[in-house]
């Protein structure tokens, strides 16, 4: 029995109330007078369904069989409280972090409620609870994050800070909200003994600070046993105990095992409530155990104890209410500006990501000219040929240096999406949207530079406007082939994935589209209409006007006025205009502006996917 899987090591969810102390970090003590605030979970179960085959397996794939990953779990903390969730691998101790806050997804079954102050919380309301935004620099003088300030996290690719200070920034992050419940996900995996010992001496420090803090912890040292202030300990998804360290002491001596000296305490409790399924003997006998264990515990009074905790706060008139945000939140703007910030620096600081991105298209425009070097007036030295060619081939490269873009870096930012949406920062539109401003400057450099080299170079329509005309067409299939990946991102979670379909999308437009392989007027009624779909009948129709109108060819020593050679029937662009795509010159503007049309499509179409994706991904 496995638990949820979730993208992070450790993971900090927040509800939050509004403190109005004018300083944040102050400690707040409760009295009568200023309950604590508290959480509770009620006879929680959580089950999902799985098909029990695969899908070419008709029979089987029908059948379900119901796995069942928590078990009537019931708990309680308070504000100023601590609590440690151990169990061996599997026991579910991730989902009951999602099932308090509200992070399980609807295609499995969900019974029992969250309480926060007696009040049932529903999955809505716990991003709502949000307010008093503390200062940045006693944040970071509070987490000791003063001397990395101006220094990159750093990623797998290239070093940053150390992975103790990372972990404390993320804690950081949620803490500028002033969260009132702290939920950690295993925050010391992948560091070393002390500093695991330095992050859960820090989370202690924060929950003495009015704040509800609950973390599953692995394999935590014998010296932070009575650093917790409760200990509850889940087995294949059931609560085997939850109490203070003391009574986890006496409680497992009652049951006739205490706990030998010298040891750790959590390390022989995990290990006494686990099942052993090396053997079939060995699981009988270890599971009996845990199931007598489990009894004992819904028996004592440590267990009905928490019940009337729970009860005891449904029904207290003194009890603040769920702390819904008293002042909004930051507007869409806003969180759009820096967004767009932080993906702008980002990029900025990736060198290689920055210099491919501006010379891809000039990379892919020298093998044209190193093959072509420059066309010809001649049409029987491929005059029309060459220039056919060299038109194909940008209309449809530079739709898939675009993508090669979007696959390469939009991927990390979409999962930091994910994860930041979930925590009710911002939707993943607005991400998306922020990385489709940012690519847009880069892009436009970069086909500026490689418009610049090949028509100059390979001697196209000598004339400045035209130049203008020929990189305003080309601009637009690149931006299209990347927001067209990132629509598809949305949909698709493996880019390898998107790749191969936008290439396949971009080849199919081609073929279709362009004209040049096939007149479109000659087309079957299905492949006719189907051409006016992509933006490549519009691009190769602005380039071929773009190019051929005006122009003038040669036929041999004669201007192919006399000669019978079948290959000077064509010596004026306007003869190969109305031949490959008829009426495209008084089309010249408004293909312009159908051709850019798909970019706004692109965009609101993205914005679709991206919220339903949020809304899939939240159920």
């Amino acid at each position: 029995m496995s638990e949820l899987p979730f993208s992070t090591p450790a993971r900090i969810s927040a509800s939050r109330v509004n403190r109005g102390s004018p300083c944040p970090l102050e400690e707040v003590s409760t009295s009568a007078a200023n309950p604590p605030h508290s959480l509770g979970i009620l006879h929680t179960s959580y089950s999902v369904s799985h098909r029990v085959g695969p899908w070419w397996d008709v029979a089987s794939h029908q059948q379900k069989w119901t796995r069942q990953i928590l078990k009537d779990v019931s708990l309680y903390v308070e504000s100023g409280q601590i609590m440690c969730i151990l169990g061996s691998s599997g026991s579910g101790k991730t989902t009951l972090l999602d099932a308090m806050s509200g992070r399980l997804r609807r295609t499995g079954t969900l019974l029992g409620e969250v309480f926060v102050n007696g009040r049932v919380l529903r999955r809505e309301q716990f991003q709502d609870c949000f307010s008093y935004v503390l200062q940045v620099e006693a944040v970071m003088t509070e987490l000791s994050l003063n001397h990395v300030a101006d220094r990159q996290i750093g990623n797998y690719n290239f070093g940053g800070i150390s992975s103790g200070e990372r972990r404390r920034v993320s804690i950081a992050a949620q803490l500028l909200q002033d969260p009132k419940v702290m939920l950690f996900d295993e925050p010391t995996t992948g560091l070393d003994s002390m500093t695991a010992n330095q992050i859960v001496l820090l989370l202690a420090e924060l929950a003495r600070r009015d704040r509800i803090v609950i973390l599953t912890v692995h394999q935590p040292r014998s010296e932070l046993f009575q650093l917790f202030d409760k200990i509850a300990i889940l087995s294949c998804g059931e609560l085997v105990f939850c109490g203070t360290p003391v009574e986890m002491l006496d409680f497992f001596s009652g049951c006739g095992y205490p706990c030998p000296e010298h040891s750790n305490p959590f390390d022989f409790y995990v290990d006494l409530t686990s099942v052993d399924t090396q053997s079939k003997e060995r699981e009988i006998e270890t599971y009996r155990r845990v199931q007598m264990i489990e009894s004992a515990y819904k028996e004592s009074a440590i267990y009905h104890k928490t019940l009337e905790d729970i009860e005891r706060t449904k029904h207290l008139k003194t009890l603040p209410m769920i702390p819904f945000k008293t002042k909004d939140s930051p507007g869409v703007i806003s969180k759009l500006c820096v967004l767009l910030r932080r993906v702008m620096r980002n990029l900025m600081r990736n060198k290689l990501a920055v210099t491919m991105r501006l010379v891809q298209n000039m990379i892919m425009g020298l093998f044209v000219i190193f093959f072509l070097l420059r066309v010809q007036d001649d049409v029987l030295k491929g005059a029309i040929q060459d220039r056919v060619g060299v038109l194909y081939q940008f209309v449809g490269a530079t739709p898939y240096t675009g993508m090669l873009n979007a696959v390469t870096l939009f991927p990390v930012l979409r999962a930091v999406s994910d994860q930041e949406s979930q925590d009710g920062l911002y939707q993943k539109w607005q991400m998306l949207l922020a990385y489709g401003l940012h690519i847009l400057p880069f892009s436009a450099i970069a086909t500026v530079i490689f418009s610049s080299i090949c028509y100059w170079t390979l001697a196209l329509y000598p004339e400045a406007a035209r130049f203008g005309y020929f990189s305003a067409a080309l601009l637009a299939p690149h931006l299209i082939g990347e927001f067209l990946t990132l629509v598809l991102l949305g949909m698709i979670q493996n880019p390898n994935v998107v790749n191969s379909v936008v290439a396949l999308l971009c080849i199919a437009g081609v073929l279709v589209g362009s004209g040049f392989l096939r007149n479109t007027e000659e087309m079957t009624i299905p492949f006719k209409i189907f051409s006016y779909f992509t933006f490549q009948k519009y691009c190769s129709e602005i380039l071929v006007v773009n190019e051929f109108y005006g122009q003038n060819f040669t036929c041999g020593s004669s201007n192919g006025s006399v000669s019978t050679n079948p290959m000077c029937a064509i010596t004026q662009g306007t003869q190969f205009i109305e031949r490959t795509c008829p009426g495209a010159t008084s089309r010249f503007t408004a293909n312009f502006l159908v051709l850019y049309s798909f970019i706004p499509v692109l965009v609101i179409l993205g914005i679709i996917v991206f919220k339903i994706r949020d809304h899939l991904i939240s159920r």
